[in-house]
């Protein structure tokens, strides 16, 4: 038994390299907007529905895959925007994360042409776990093969928690930032005292400045930032995005404190109605042996369901397309 403990720690430690799911491998992700910072939720004005996928270090078979569902839009009758979402992060077939919530915004203007907004989300995290086929070292007998001792199995009970954040949204002209607070109970997910898997309040701090490249602003070059730290991680990306009517190309250099620093470039095509957007991202320099080069393939698809003009209402923001 202490054997299927210590293996299960190593598989734990190693998933642990990165964190996973539609909130892990930090990063710019406008698509995610409300899980990043509830204030920019109904930021954008139309209703749009969003649908993710992440293939997470692929060619490695670790077996790890992302999928996010999104809603938000600008309600004029609650004076800010509302909406919800719903993930569901599939790590290597022995853990299953399910999110999902609901967050609200409000907006008002503070000056000429300064717009404030304030966001406040809930949400519940259910970790799963499935170990039926799992097969640890000791399992294996090197003349008849696998022999599992049903005495010796993991227990596969999930735990379900509630979260909750905040944020703060400033708009002027054609710059925009924000900060928001992640975590602010620290729930925790841990099922055993064996290993703690505390989920830390993190801050996040993004702004972005959208440039003009002709006189008829059918050409923009935009600027991003970004640093998300909590008690364990704190990282740092910087870019590119370079946008016209249709077509969206970006680069974004990203670096940590554990000393990896990664790329990532991608595009979207943007038909008015639905903008189809794929990003990939690979590491350039490590300090974790295990870290392989490729890391993320991203990509989705959001959909514009109403075209109302609430910009007499409130100073909406067009997102740079990552």
């Amino acid at each position: 038994m202490v054997r299927n403990l210590l293996s299960l720690l190593f598989i734990t430690s190693f998933l642990a390299v990165r964190s996973f799911g539609q909130e892990g491998l930090p990063g710019l992700n406008y698509q995610g907007t409300m899980i990043s910072n509830p204030a920019l939720t109904g930021s954008q004005g139309d209703g749009l529905l969003q649908l993710s996928y992440q293939n997470l270090y692929p060619g490695n078979n670790y077996n790890l895959h992302s999928v996010c569902l999104s809603y938000d839009s600008y309600f004029p009758s609650l004076h800010g925007g509302g909406g919800f979402y719903l993930s569901d992060n599939y790590l290597g077939g022995m853990v299953n994360d399910l999110k999902g919530g609901f967050s609200y915004s409000y907006f008002f203007r503070a000056g000429n042409d300064l717009y404030i907004g304030a966001g406040l989300s809930a949400s519940f995290y259910h970790r799963g776990y499935d170990f039926s086929g799992t097969i640890l070292p000791d399992q294996i007998d090197p003349l008849n093969g696998v022999v599992n001792i049903p005495g010796e199995s993991f227990a596969s009970r999930g735990k379900t928690i509630f979260d909750v954040g905040t944020g703060f949204l400033f708009i002027s002209g054609r710059l925009f930032g924000g900060i928001a607070i992640d975590h602010l109970t620290e729930p925790d997910l841990s099922t055993s005292d064996l290993v703690r898997n505390r989920l830390y309040r993190k801050l996040l701090i993004h702004g972005s400045w959208e440039i003009d490249l002709n006189a008829e602003k059918k050409l923009s070059l935009r600027p991003i930032g970004k640093i998300e730290i909590s008690r364990e991680i704190a990282s740092a990306g910087a870019g590119l995005v370079f946008e016209s009517n249709y077509l969206a190309l970006n680069s974004v250099l990203l670096f940590d404190n554990q000393k990896n620093i990664d790329l990532q470039a991608g595009f979207s095509i943007n038909t008015g109605f639905m903008v189809v957007f794929y990003n990939y991202r690979f590491n350039i320099a490590t300090g974790q042996n295990l870290l392989p080069v490729s890391l993320m393939h991203y990509t989705g698809i959001a959909l514009r369901l109403n075209n109302v003009d609430k910009r007499k209402t409130v100073k909406t923001i067009n997102f740079p397309e990552l």
